[in-house]
């Protein structure tokens, strides 16, 4: 290892740290993917737009002033950094306040990918109803600036209150869980509900990705809480560990939870589960022993998945949980490092010095905990509340999207762009050599005789198509000159019981838009006709 005071960093803790903030920044595509297989299929991709765009700014506010207002280590009041980093100065020639074996700069880039994921856990609170540009990402910036930097500053800055208080934050219980879930739950009381429509039967509209996400996010977050031990140390592996046992367990107490009430065991609830065990891990997985982790694990599944009724006791339309999954699982492990907490274990990165928790009779920390707990709730449900009503008020910058929006999805009202588009074919389904109604052709050269009314069932579809099916006249194609008359074809039964499809006018054009209904029995949701 180099010697600091010679000018010198550790190039072996400057690779793993770059590794790790390379793994944190994968967490955005997978919150992407997760919270586009929560929401329904017309609002999926608006969500990894979001995210998207939330990390981007991120990028942008965390180079401009966020690194300096959270990490100025000239800055004295406990609350707020100043502008001694802005632009990112000062960040070559001087040491992290991380670890002395690493520089400001790489310091600053690990850091940068905490705010991009904390922003991007936020934009979940979009889900269905919230619009993206340009409100929310205004909202985004002013949020970094005025909420996850002051928390930042509290628990992680050499002279913010809470560290010199005490306050054992390992990874980001406060800026990050508490800052997402509780700031969450602010914009979402702010949006207000989505229609009752969008409440009755909501399930995810692909497991796959919800699978997809959380392992994506598995992964990320191992350099998440590894990398914040600040070098490749016997410290990093244990919160890697740590990691691991807690999200095993959440994941497994929350399938029992579920199949205690419907005798099945749901994919969406192990990934739940798994992400309350990473989150509880997130601030105690570099101060507990492996033991308390499992126990944390059980405990976290359990706790957020009866967490999730919370938010029906208090009529805050909480789409994805990120009050339970985040704020609720943040906060028990911020109050298990009061209770197990080690100074041995602490100092395996050797510099970190503690008095460690209850089990080594250092009883008021819990208290110093709790204090913290709640300060970060509070200033974060006040500041977020207060900063989306403003902007809301802005002309132009309106959080909500309007009524018919809601209805026909916000990937169409905002993105113009689809996350699965199964019917893109079908929009021109003239040009496709298609008989034409009263004695015309089709401008393709489809062999066989095709009936309307066979491809185009029920009621709606396009004016011509409605006019052939009226008047019962198809033209034939030819091929070669004969006629060929069509194969009657039969709805099997597997067809019956998967759904059907119904057309449906798309504007003046008359194009057809094919939506599908009845999608079957997923992951212990009833089947329902509903348009998806």
């Amino acid at each position: 290892m180099a010697d600091p005071d010679q000018g010198a960093y550790s190039t072996g803790d400057m690779a793993y740290i770059l590794l790790c903030t390379a793994l944190v920044f994968f967490m955005v595509p997978g919150l992407a993917f997760l919270y586009s297989g929560l929401a329904r299929r017309k609002s999926a991709l608006s969500l990894v737009l979001a995210c998207a765009f939330c990390n981007a700014v991120g990028i942008f506010a965390w180079y401009f002033w966020g690194y300096s207002l959270a990490f100025s280590p000239t800055a004295t009041n406990g609350y707020i950094g100043n502008l001694h980093n802005f632009g990112l100065q000062n960040a070559l020639t001087e040491p992290s306040p991380g670890s002395p074996y690493l520089p400001t700069l790489l310091y600053a880039f690990y850091q940068s990918g905490f705010a991009c994921v904390t922003l991007s856990i936020l934009m979940g609170a979009l889900a269905e109803r919230g619009r993206v540009l340009p409100g929310a990402l205004l909202f985004a910036f002013l949020w970094l600036t005025l909420v996850y930097c002051p928390l930042a500053c509290w628990a992680w800055n050499v002279n913010g209150w809470a560290a010199r208080w005490g306050v054992l934050d390992y990874a980001g219980g406060g800026p990050v869980e508490i800052g997402s879930g509780v700031g969450g739950l602010a914009y979402s009381w702010v949006l207000g509900r989505r229609r009752e429509r969008e409440l009755v039967n909501f399930r995810p509209h692909n497991v796959g990705n919800v699978a997809l996400g959380t392992f994506v996010l598995w992964l990320g977050w191992l350099g998440f809480n590894g990398g914040s031990a600040f070098g490749a140390n016997l410290r990093a592996v244990l919160a890697c560990v740590n990691s691991n046992l807690c999200a095993a367990m959440g994941g497994v107490a929350w399938c029992l939870l579920d199949w205690r009430i419907e005798r099945k065991y749901t994919m969406v609830g192990f990934c739940s589960g798994t992400i309350a065990g990473l989150v509880a891990a997130t601030p105690a997985s570099g101060y507990i022993p492996l033991w308390a982790s499992v126990v944390l694990g059980l405990l976290s599944g359990v706790a957020c998945n009866f967490a999730t009724k919370i938010k029906f006791l208090i009529g805050i339309d909480d789409a994805l949980d990120l009050f339970a999954e985040h704020a609720v699982a943040g906060i028990i492990g911020l109050l298990f490092n009061g209770l197990f907490a080690s100074p041995a274990l602490a100092a395996l990165d050797g510099t970190s010095t503690i008095p460690g928790g209850w089990t080594s009779q250092h009883y008021i920390q819990l208290p110093k905990q709790l204090a913290y707990v709640c300060a970060c709730c509070s200033y974060t449900f006040a500041v977020t509340a207060l900063l989306a009503i403003l902007i809301d008020r802005v002309p132009g910058c309106a959080l909500r999207a309007g009524e018919e929006a809601e209805q026909v999805g916000m990937d169409e009202d905002q993105v113009g762009e689809f996350v699965q588009d199964f019917v893109e074919v079908r929009r021109d389904y003239l040009a496709w050599g298609l008989a034409t109604p009263a004695g015309g052709r089709s401008e393709g050269d489809l062999p066989g005789k095709l009936d309307l009314r066979e491809i185009l069932p029920g009621k709606g579809g396009a004016r011509e198509a409605r006019e052939a099916e009226a008047s019962h006249e198809v033209v034939p194609v030819r091929e070669g000159g004969a006629e060929k008359e069509p194969e009657p074809e039969k709805e099997t039964e597997t067809e019956k019981r998967e759904g059907r499809i119904r057309w449906e006018e798309d504007g003046p054009a008359g194009n057809g838009h094919a939506l599908e209904i009845g999608q079957g029995r997923t992951n212990g949701w009833a089947a329902e006709q509903r348009e998806l």
